[in-house]
């Protein structure tokens, strides 16, 4: 029996000896199953025309993603913090290579994803790892492949150790979560978002869906709620979903100006 992994959004299913009938995630309205119909791969295939690759953003934050393109296409962060590294979200793709290149940058401690879009393989991950995978549990439905690594948790933030915290934002999901990390930046922190907070292709503003294919936008009572989540952290850095999408300074500014721009266009208080 194979793990089928759906080739649209990346989940990775039970080992069945067949794919799924259908993939949830993507039947849901915030992801689409392709005019062509659901497609279906798995790890030893995937590997055949994919490798991974890797991007040192600065010291203690590498980026992962798989290349060419796959799925989503989101890509994934090992935050090396002085307690431990941390995996935040997670790609469909985990080959030798890449179990060899983190085992000898320290492992795996923990792994923490923003929303079900990007659960993907996970429990391969923490597998290969031996590390626990922390979820808001208010997404556990979305869970389509459980296993023994996967930790829920409850409420607004959860602290996985000093200076490293989850917040829930909602948003996206109802247990959209993104990252703080005080340490990061040098000292001036940073939030790892997702697409929770999505930054602007200019990297000057950050945006907020309910589904990002289907452009169906969020109410501003919800973008005002992702606001106020994250008040009370010090941050200067945001780093979004894409290799690319980062916001290198002022980041919680630019959080700020973002959610009252876009609460006044939902509102309908701001003139065009």
């Amino acid at each position: 029996m194979q793990a089928f992994i759906c080739t649209t959004c990346g989940t990775q299913y039970p080992p069945a000896d067949a794919p799924p009938a259908r993939c949830p995630i993507c039947e849901d309205e915030r992801q689409f199953v392709p005019p062509t119909g659901q497609g279906w791969t798995t790890q030893e295939k995937l590997a055949i025309g994919h490798v991974n690759g890797w991007h040192q953003y600065e010291p203690g934050i590498i980026g992962i993603a798989t290349q060419p393109r796959f799925a989503i296409g989101q890509r994934a962060l090992l935050l090396r913090t002085a307690h431990g590294n941390v995996l935040w979200d997670c790609i469909s793709m985990l080959d030798p290579a890449t179990v060899t290149m983190i085992k000898a940058l320290g492992g795996i401690q923990a792994m923490a994803i923003s929303h079900p879009h990007f659960y993907t393989t996970m429990n391969e991950w923490a597998e290969a790892f031996d590390c626990p995978i922390h979820l808001n549990a208010a997404d556990r439905d979305w869970i389509m492949r459980k296993g023994p690594a996967v930790k829920l948790w409850d409420g607004d933030t959860l602290k996985l150790w000093d200076g490293l915290t989850l917040v829930r934002c909602g948003g996206h999901f109802p247990g959209g979560t993104v990252m703080h990390w005080a340490g990061g930046a040098g000292g001036r922190g940073i939030v790892c978002a997702g697409d929770i907070l999505t930054v602007a292709t200019d990297r000057k503003w950050l945006s907020f869906m309910r589904s990002y294919p289907n452009f169906i936008p969020l109410s501003g009572r919800e973008v005002e709620h992702i606001g106020k989540s994250l008040e009370p952290f010090r941050f200067d850095m945001i780093y979004g979903h894409y290799f690319d999408r980062v916001i290198p300074k002022d980041a919680k500014q630019v959080l700020q100006k973002s959610v009252a721009r876009y609460v006044a266009a939902i509102n309908g208080t701001r003139g065009y």
